[in-house]
C-alpha cells in the first residue's frame, strides 16, 4: 500500500497554485562568497562545492560574470550586489540603471537564479562623503528596470546595512535609527515596503564580545542557551543576534512602519577564527560553535521574542578566508573554507540526497562535469509544498510513483522528501532535462552525483 501521504487528493488547481505560487515558501541557509583572496578556487569548482551541500543562496559583492556562469543552472539562487563606488553612477537616471542591468545582469538570466540585487554594501556607514539621496535613488532606478522588464517579483531590491545604523541597540525595544539618518532610513523602508523586500542587516555578535569582554556573556554572544537577558518590555533574549535584530524591529516602528510586514534577512554573520594578537575572542573553536549554530538557527524557521513567528533569512559570513582583505587579522579569517579548500574548522554542512557532502577534497581536481544530471529536492524544502510536487508528479505530472510504494524498491526510507527527490527526478527526466523541470517553486536542485542507493535507482535520459 502507499505511504499515507501519497495518497492525498487535491484538486489539480491546488496542486498547481501550491507548486507555482510564489507565496510557497522554503527554508534556506545563505553563505557570502567574496573574492579578495589570490588563492581561492574557480567559480565553478566553487559552485559545485555547495551543490553538495545545504547551502542554497549565495550572496557575492558585484555581479562577476564568471561566478554568474558557473552557477547556471545549478538549482543554487544567487544576490548580486552594486559596488559603492557605482551606486552615484546608477542613481543618475533610469537609462544609465537599465545599462547597467543590461549589461551585467540580463545576459545570465534565466539560466542563473538572481533573486536580489544589494545596492551598496554598508553605504550609510562605510564613508561619510557617499551621498545617502544617491543610494534610494538608485534603489528606486532599479526597482523601475526591473518593474519595466517584468522582473519585479523575481529579483527584489535592498542595500545591507550595519549596526551602526542604529542611534543604539539595547535594550532592544528601545532601539532607533541614528538622528541623521532618520530621512534616509525611512525613505528606505518605505520603497522596501512597497516593494515586499526584505530589509537587510549585518549583525556581528562577535565584536560587541570582543570590545566588551568582560561585561559580555560568551554564551549569549555564541548564540548559546544562556540564562537570558532582560528587556524592560518583557523579552528574554537567550543570544544576542535576536537582541540585534530586534533592535532593528523597533528602529523600523519608531519610524512608522510598524504596521506593514517588512521582512528582516541577516545579510551578513559570522565569526572569525583568527584575530590580531590578544583578542581572544577569535579563535577556531569560538568560530565553530557560533556558525554551527547560525545554520541551525537558520533552519529552524524561528522568528525572535519581539515576532516569534516571523521567519528570519540568514546569510552566514563567510565561505573563505580571505587573503587580500584589508584590516585586521580578524577580517582575513571569517571563513569556514581556506582558499585551498580545506575545512578551516568542522562544521557540517552536508545534506541527504547531496554529493561529496561539502568537501573539496573529494572533487574531482579538474572540476569537470558528465554528462549525467538529476533533480532532487532540497535538503530543507517545505514539506507542504513537496508534499503537493509529489502528489502534482504521480498525478497528473504522468509519473510512474510505483517504485516509492511500499513494495518498490525506494520505499526506503519512508520519508517524504526522498519519495518526492524520486518523482521530481522522473518528471524531470521525462520533460527533456530543462532547468525549468526542475524548480518546482524553488523545492528542486539539479545535481551532477547519482543519488541512487541500494537497489533504488534514479532513472536518467
Amino acid at each position: 500500500m502507499a505511504p499515507l501521504y501519497l495518497i492525498h487528493v487535491l484538486p489539480l488547481s491546488l496542486l498547481l497554485f501550491l507548486i507555482l505560487s510564489p507565496l510557497s515558501c522554503v527554508s534556506s541557509v545563505g553563505i557570502n562568497y567574496g573574492t579578495l583572496g589570490n588563492n581561492l578556487p574557480s567559480p565553478k569548482k566553487v559552485a559545485q562545492l555547495l551543490q553538495s551541500t545545504l547551502i542554497d543562496k549565495v550572496k557575492i559583492y558585484d555581479t562577476n560574470p564568471e561566478i554568474l556562469e558557473a552557477f547556471s543552472n545549478t538549482g543554487i539562487d544567487l544576490i548580486v550586489a552594486v559596488e559603492n563606488y557605482h551606486v552615484t553612477n546608477i542613481s543618475k537616471d533610469v537609462a544609465a540603471t537599465d545599462e547597467w542591468f543590461a549589461s551585467r545582469v540580463v545576459p545570465f538570466i534565466p539560466a542563473t537564479s538572481i533573486v536580489a540585487i544589494c545596492v551598496g554594501n554598508e553605504y550609510l556607514t562605510t564613508d561619510e562623503h557617499l551621498d545617502p539621496d544617491a543610494l534610494v535613488q538608485a534603489m528606486q532606478n532599479l526597482h523601475a528596470v526591473l518593474l519595466k522588464r517584468g522582473l519585479d517579483r523575481k529579483i527584489k531590491v535592498s542595500t545591507p546595512h550595519s549596526m551602526a545604523v542604529l542611534a543604539s541597540s539595547f535594550p532592544p525595544s528601545a532601539s532607533t535609527f541614528a538622528t541623521k539618518l532618520l530621512p534616509t532610513m525611512s525613505s528606505i523602508i518605505g520603497f522596501l515596503a512597497d516593494t515586499g523586500a526584505p530589509f537587510m542587516v549585518n549583525a556581528y555578535p562577535y565584536f560587541a564580545y570582543r570590545d566588551n569582554p568582560s561585561t559580555v556573556d560568551i554564551e549569549y554572544a555564541l548564540l548559546g542557551n544562556s540564562t537570558g537577558v532582560h528587556d524592560p518590555k518583557g523579552y528574554l533574549y537567550h543570544n544576542m543576534l535576536d537582541a540585534q535584530i530586534d533592535a532593528v524591529r523597533s528602529a523600523i516602528n519608531a519610524v512608522g512602519f510598524g504596521n506593514m510586514s517588512i521582512e528582516i534577512t541577516v545579510s551578513e554573520s559570522g565569526w572569525p577564527s583568527k584575530g590580531d594578537p590578544g583578542d581572544t575572542a577569535a579563535t577556531p573553536d569560538h568560530a565553530k560553535t557560533y556558525n554551527t549554530r547560525l545554520i541551525e538557527r537558520a533552519q529552524s524557521n524561528k522568528g525572535t521574542p519581539m515576532k516569534p513567528k516571523d521567519k528570519i533569512e540568514i546569510f552566514v559570513f563567510a565561505l573563505f578566508n580571505e587573503n587580500k582583505k584589508q584590516g585586521g587579522a580578524s577580517e582575513r579569517n571569517f571563513g569556514i573554507f581556506n582558499g585551498d579548500g580545506s575545512k578551516v574548522y568542522d562544521v557540517d554542512l552536508s545534506c541527504q540526497f547531496c554529493s561529496n557532502g561539502g568537501t573539496f577534497e573529494k572533487m574531482s581536481t579538474s572540476g569537470a562535469r558528465g554528462p549525467s544530471v538529476w533533480c532532487v529536492a532540497k535538503p530543507h524544502a517545505d514539506e507542504k509544498v513537496l508534499q503537493a510536487v509529489l502528489d502534482f508528479c504521480c498525478g497528473p505530472g504522468g509519473v510512474d510513483c510505483r517504485e516509492v510504494y511500499e513494495s518498490g524498491n525506494c520505499f526506503q526510507p519512508d520519508k517524504l522528501h526522498a519519495h518526492a527527490s524520486h518523482a521530481m527526478n522522473a518528471y524531470y527526466q521525462m520533460h527533456g532535462r530543462n532547468y525549468w523541470n526542475c524548480d518546482f517553486k524553488g523545492t528542486g536542485l539539479v545535481t551532477f552525483s547519482d543519488p541512487s542507493y541500494g537497489t533504488c535507482r534514479y532513472p536518467q535520459q
